[in-house]
């Protein structure tokens, strides 16, 4: 009977084991996820940045060599990621292909003029940059005009400062979810080992010695479960990777290596406090109150 006893016994200390390393490898893959986002937001934010750009429209009859003169220059200015000579017959032979009718022919000429498309840097993609580089763009009198979305600019700017206050918040809120969840799963892992507590307690053991097996085990809980967490992260980043490769770069070993050190502290110190907390807990309570 003892033995059938034992069996269960060790049946439900190893379920209750593997239930509280899962839960907490969810809770901190979901947090490691989070962290993700915030690390790649300045990469996200300018990815969108660098894809606002505007339109140089030179004047006509301008020569070639003068066409890329302009050009040369812009590509070595700081503000200026890629540029895109926008041939005017090209231009007319795709923008007929869109109307479906043959404009050139019913005009008697290509009214088209040639361009210069022009993508930014994400650091000079606000209205005040934009402005700037276009008096400053104006001055050469082979450029006509500078065209470029000033309200679509500035709504960009304000969603991503939107976007980041949302997330900060969000952030904060999710991190005291993850704490109190990991808190319960391991007050409930503690709470199947009470009387074992009350027992040490009771034959005269310190606290501190009581405490200590369940904090080492603790500790042991979060590093495992911060290593599948991070298993976890590294297989969604690899199929997000093969999805998006414009948004997840992995030579940057920095940022990941920083996420994942995060990750496993967080397991450590989540899992110590809260085992500290739960064990103090059943320490303090009263014998017949463990009923």
């Amino acid at each position: 009977m003892s033995g059938t006893e034992n069996k269960h016994s060790k049946r439900r200390l190893r379920s209750s084991y593997l239930t509280t390393i899962i839960s907490i490898s969810l809770v901190l893959f979901m947090l490691g996820m989070l962290g993700l986002i915030i690390l790649n937001a300045k990469q996200i934010s300018n990815h969108v940045k660098e894809n606002i750009g505007f339109s140089i429209i030179l004047n006509k009859g301008i020569k070639q060599q003068e066409v890329k003169h302009i050009k040369d220059l812009l590509d070595t200015e700081s503000f200026v990621k890629e540029t895109i000579f926008i041939d005017p017959d090209v231009a007319a032979e795709e923008f007929q292909e869109a109307l479906g009718e043959e404009f050139v022919k019913f005009i008697g000429e290509n009214p088209l003029l040639p361009s210069i498309d022009v993508k930014l840097n994400a650091a000079y993609a606000n209205p005040d940059s934009l402005a700037n580089i276009e008096v400053t763009l104006l001055e050469n009198t082979k450029i006509k005009e500078v065209f470029y979305q000033a309200d679509l600019v500035d709504a960009v700017n304000k969603n991503m400062k939107k976007i980041s206050l949302y997330l900060l918040g969000f952030s904060a809120l999710l991190l005291v979810i993850a704490m109190a969840l990991i808190n319960n799963t391991i007050r409930l892992s503690i709470y199947s080992k009470r009387f074992l507590i009350k027992t040490m307690q009771l034959v005269g053991a310190r606290h501190s010695f009581i405490r200590r097996p369940f904090v080492a085990q603790g500790i042991g809980n979060g590093i495992v479960a911060a290593f599948i967490a991070i298993g976890l992260i590294v297989t969604f980043l690899y199929y997000l990777q093969q999805q998006f490769p414009e948004l997840i770069d992995f030579k940057n070993i920095e940022l990941y290596g920083a996420l994942f050190l995060i990750v496993i502290i967080l397991g450590i110190i989540i899992s110590w406090i809260s085992t500290n907390l739960a064990v103090r807990k059943y320490l303090r309570i009263e014998t017949g109150d463990l009923y």
